[in-house]
């Protein structure tokens, strides 16, 4: 990038809030995606302000330099990778919480706010923020909007989408805009905010977010739940909703994940288990009691070998950290994780997670399950030792054998994690190609120059 630009920028942003050393930039060519190639941006800014994220925009315009937005770059397909190098657009310094409105159930933010800052902001006054990605500890309200991020909660309150009620914008060509209102209905002109949230950061860049709220539960039970087999196990799932209860949360681990986790973190799971179930219900004291009584009685006509329940809030907060450990037990073990989130419709989660593990078996590869049964998105691990080339080559077989089942059970091939640049090749798979021409047809439109998180989403021609 020639020296002109970075001035320019540091003409925009301030000198302080520019970076363009080589030691300096050399962070940001990376996010979580594993073994991802590194492409080490030219320059990372950290805009204060709607009105400077609109500038860096028009100057990308005006020059043709590609701009990359970054959160907390905790993704794991490539979304906040620079891979045409280019501009990185960090959120950092845009982390203020603007407004808690508890009249109207509205909270007002910034991007670079910490999801699980924001739920205790909204908690300490009495409301719920239901979205809680497994990163929330860090991950950021911009991302989780870029990703439309879920979580164990997504099963009966839904996914970040589902809370988006206005957004600030800057569009690519670094015209900033006010999408959506502050009612809870709306319908005036085309529903753009669903097409930004999830979009990947490549139709614009959000630099103030209104999202919607919730009266807190008056009441939590979790109950732990053990199966001496993985079908009992799924089926218990899709026997739960059949009984008329709506959990707040059902997520699942399979006897690898299990065996990880007690070897990382001992939270006294029987490893000889084939799964396990953490179950959470929630309501007024009286209704979560009733609950978690079905819940039980469900599990028990499912043929559970043992029900553990969280009688007090300690005990349940150590149910649930027994399910949080899964993703750092298993990169203990395996340092290269090929990390897939798919699925499938409740009925057919019996068979994809034995489909699964018959795949990874027939390719020789070592495969842990675990994640959101309730809405039948299923985190599906392949394991690869450090230097073994081979087996990362049958991973990859795998993960062609896997998509191709869940398409065969009418799932998707990613339920929160988005395509980024992993999944690229597969989006045919799920999509027509009228479909991803659409879709091309709508970011040519608003980036005509092509300068926002370019290389995304969308296969090469």
């Amino acid at each position: 990038m020639d020296k002109s630009v970075i001035k320019e920028l540091c003409g925009i942003l301030g000198k302080e809030h520019v970076q363009s050393a080589p030691e300096d930039v050399a962070l940001y060519a990376y996010d979580a995606t594993p073994f991802a190639p590194v492409a080490r941006p030219d320059a990372v800014v950290f805009p204060g302000s709607a009105e400077e994220v609109a500038s860096v925009l028009q100057l990308a315009n005006r020059v043709g330099f590609p701009v990359v937005p970054r959160g907390a770059g905790s993704g794991l397909t490539g979304g906040a990778r620079p891979i045409l190098g280019g501009v990185v657009v960090s959120t950092q310094r845009l982390d203020r919480i603007l407004k808690i409105d508890s009249d109207n159930l509205q909270i007002v933010v910034q991007p670079g706010v910490v999801t699980e800052d924001l739920q205790e902001k909204v908690e300490a006054a009495g409301l719920f923020y239901p979205p809680d990605p497994q990163s929330k500890e860090f991950c950021t309200i911009g991302g989780n909007l870029a990703e439309n991020a879920g979580g164990p909660r997504a099963v009966k309150y839904g996914v970040t989408r589902n809370y988006v009620l206005a957004l600030q914008v800057v569009l690519p060509e670094g015209t900033l805009v006010r999408l959506g209102a502050r009612t809870l209905k709306s319908v005036v002109g085309y529903d753009l905010l669903s097409l930004l949230v999830g979009c990947e950061g490549t139709l614009g860049i959000i630099t103030e977010a209104t999202l919607r709220l919730l009266p807190a539960p008056e009441s939590r039970g979790t109950l732990l739940v053990v199966f001496d087999g993985m079908e009992a196990a799924a089926g218990a799932v899709a026997a739960t909703f059949k009984a008329g209860v709506l959990p707040s949360a059902i997520e699942f681990m399979d006897q690898a994940s299990i065996r990880c986790v007690e070897e990382y973190e001992p939270a006294g799971l029987p490893t000889d288990a084939a799964a396990v179930l953490v179950v959470e219900v929630d309501g007024s004291p009286p209704e979560t009691e009733r609950l978690a009584e079905k819940v039980k009685a469900v599990m028990e006509k499912s043929g559970a070998r043992l029900i553990r329940t969280g009688a007090s809030e300690e005990e349940a907060e150590a149910l649930w950290k027994s399910r949080r450990a899964v993703g750092p037990a298993l990169a203990r073990i395996a340092p290269i994780k090929v990390n897939e989130d798919i699925v499938v419709p409740l009925s057919r989660l019996p068979q994809a997670v034995s489909g699964i593990h018959e795949l990874a078996k027939k390719h020789g590869v070592k495969c842990a399950c675990f994640g959101h049964a309730g809405d039948g998105n299923i985190h599906v691990n392949l394991l690869v030792d450090t230097g073994d080339a081979d087996a990362l080559r049958r991973a990859d077989l795998a993960v062609d054998s896997i998509f191709e089942l869940v398409i065969e059970l009418e799932g998707s091939i990613t339920g929160e994690h988005g395509v980024g640049t992993t999944k690229q090749r597969f989006i045919g798979m799920e999509l027509k190609p009228e479909a991803i021409e659409t879709m091309v047809r709508i970011k040519q439109a608003l980036d005509p120059r092509g300068v926002l998180n370019p290389g995304k989403i969308f296969p090469s021609p």
